[in-house]
């Protein structure tokens, strides 16, 4: 199913749109909860006709507690059956690439494709000392790790190591009967000149307005262009933060009252060289998310997914609803962005009928107690 909430279908291009999960911990909950929360939204988002969920990934801090994108996406691929499944991003400077390589492909594999791999360079953290791959990895070694990812997702036989990774030829196994795409989480021109020269996909993060990403998005095509590669081939994705109410303002004010406490956790990060990792004014940067992002009425939300739409090469759109705050006001969300924005056809496990956005939400939320 391709969604086109954006005319781009009627212009030729389709777009898909997906959930972006961050499975952030509030104050007053648990781990727990805002892990089993996060799952209860990936499946919210296969009823109400999403075409997938992205899974975002970190360690050490409360602004997502899911340490394995990998891992998560397997649950949710097992518990779901029509949407993908994507990582947003695995942290490529914290493993080894043939491990993340193997376990990419054992889930395209177990899901019948449904799996989709991101990636990403991650930040100079203290997760580099805990796993032992340090500042040079981060600083010199993504290019390295990426090129052996690729090389094992390509459907090759066998694969060797490198310079930085170095191994004897061994057998792929289990070998892809695909070559697997892989999408790099870039916020930084040298980041995507190196997509670009290698003809991969960017996933855009949220922090970016829409001129930032359409610069970017032009560099990628400038430089894939010179690497032999055809930029209108490649499907990008970018995220967007996205609520609906009635009016601007009540949706305004909604983002205001819940998101602060979610963006609190980037606060926790700590540099491996110790220096403070910064104090970012909370309420100006969710003003200015609520500025670039669709967050208002139906008609606004409506507006700013046609301009994303249209930023060159995206093929995916990934809406991250959980800025209201709670449970329940984040699967309302889910539906209502799904049937007042996106006019997306609900789905039901037994029979396809679209059943009504409330049943919807309702299928997904958890028994008391849960």
């Amino acid at each position: 199913m391709t969604a086109d909430p954006t005319g781009a279908r009627r212009a030729g291009r389709g777009v898909r749109t997906h959930l972006f999960l961050l499975a952030g911990h509030r104050p007053g909950g648990t781990h727990t909860e805002a892990l089993a929360d996060a799952h209860h939204y990936g499946r919210a988002a296969e009823a109400a006709g999403y075409d997938g969920v992205w899974i975002a990934e970190h360690h050490f801090i409360s602004y997502g507690v899911c340490p394995s994108a990998v891992t998560f996406a397997a649950h949710l691929l097992g518990a779901t059956r029509a949407i993908d499944v994507g990582t947003a991003a695995c942290i490529l400077s914290n493993r080894h690439p043939v491990a993340l390589a193997e376990e990419a492909v054992l889930l395209d594999e177990l899901s019948g494709g449904r799996f989709r791999l991101g990636v990403g360079r991650g930040g100079p953290w203290v997760d580099l000392e805990v796993f032992g791959t340090g500042q040079d990895r981060f600083d010199n070694g993504f290019g390295d790790a990426l090129e052996i990812l690729t090389r094992w997702l390509s459907g090759e036989p066998t694969v060797a190591g490198n310079r930085r990774f170095p191994f004897r030829p061994v057998p792929v196994v289990p070998r892809p009967r695909r070559r697997i795409p892989v999408w790099i989480a870039a916020t930084s021109p040298t980041t995507v000149e190196l997509a670009a020269r290698r003809g991969l996909p960017l996933l855009l993060g949220l922090h970016a307005d829409l001129t930032e990403k359409r610069n970017l998005l032009d560099r990628y095509a400038r430089v894939a262009a010179t690497h032999g590669h055809d930029p209108g081939a490649v499907a990008h994705a970018s995220a967007h933060l996205a609520h609906v109410e009635e009016a601007d303002e009540q949706a305004a004010r909604v983002i205001r009252a819940g998101l602060p406490a979610l963006l609190a956790g980037t606060r926790e990060y700590v540099r491996l060289d110790g220096t403070p990792a910064g104090r970012r004014d909370l309420g100006a940067y969710v003003d200015h998310l609520i500025d670039i992002h669709p967050v208002g009425s139906s008609r606004r939300c409506r507006e700013a997914l046609t301009l994303a739409a249209a930023l060159p090469g995206v093929r995916h759109l990934l809406l991250m609803v959980e800025g209201a705050g709670g449970r329940d006001r984040t699967l309302e969300a889910i539906a209502r962005v799904a049937a007042d924005v996106l006019g997306l056809p609900a789905r039901t496990a037994a029979t396809g009928a679209p059943p009504t956005v409330a049943a919807a939400a309702a299928a997904a939320r958890p028994a008391e107690g849960a």
